[in-house]
């Protein structure tokens, strides 16, 4: 990606409700998972390491990342160990033997999805699990897809086929971000009607007021999360096995 897009989500992501509100429902998910205690936790694609302090809730994380600059911001946050690597056949062997894999808004950024899975699976211990999310529905596909370098939107269908052509077992799988899909939606597409443009795109941080109602309203939906599955939404998640 844009290297100033590594910048300036490092500079909002502990705030923005986007991704606090996943951050809420990520850990909701995973406290609702057979993990032993402390689990060791790998997440892959860490990003800025905007997850690592909330994964170290369950246990002892490492972060394994590609780009340079987004390591060196998710070291300095000082709470987990973080390597240089990539899927599907660079990662360090410091991320195998895992109880818990976390891919949040990464596969999506890899042309080959299957072998990235494939390869993540070999780094989970038996019984072991996989939580991830991807961006949903290709009408959707905006600015923001194309600044980040996305490969991608998926389904429900094709992300299950995906996953259990690498071998792993679906648990649950569900559409989230459904209560804002309308506004985001109509966002989505009117943005098709302007000019392309360039920057960062979405990641901006709303007025406090704003910023906080949608973030109570998209993290409600962990209430619903750990049960059911939602019908539509504007990303998927996934939690797999290895049996």
């Amino acid at each position: 990606m844009d290297p100033r897009i590594y910048v300036r989500m490092r500079q909002i992501e502990d705030q923005h409700w986007w991704f606090s509100a996943r951050r809420t429902i990520v850990s909701k998910v995973i406290a609702s998972l057979p993990l032993p205690r402390p689990a060791r936790i790998l997440d892959a694609g860490c990003g800025t390491g905007g997850n690592l302090a909330s994964l170290a809730a369950f246990g002892n994380v490492i972060g394994v990342e590609a780009e340079d600059a987004a390591i060196d911001m998710a070291r300095s946050r000082g709470v987990a160990s973080v390597y240089k690597g990539s899927l599907p056949d660079n990662m360090p062997a410091e991320s195998a033997q895992c109880d818990l894999v976390v891919m949040t808004d990464v596969l999506e950024h890899i042309d080959a999805d299957r072998e990235s899975l494939i390869t993540i699976k070999s780094l989970m211990k038996a019984g072991a699990h996989l939580l991830l999310t991807v961006p949903a529905f290709p009408f959707l596909w905006g600015l923001h897809d194309t600044q980040h370098h996305h490969k991608r939107r998926y389904v429900a269908a094709t992300l299950r086929a995906t996953i259990t052509a690498a071998g792993l077992q679906v648990v649950h799988l569900s559409y989230f971000n459904t209560l804002l899909f309308p506004l985001v939606a109509a966002v989505r597409l009117i943005e098709k009607m302007r000019p392309p443009g360039n920057g960062t795109g979405d990641l901006e941080l709303p007025g406090p007021l704003v910023n906080r109602t949608l973030e109570a309203i998209f993290a409600s939906e962990r209430h619903v999360l750990t049960r059911a599955s939602l019908p539509f939404g504007v990303s998927l998640l996934a939690v797999a096995r290895k049996t």
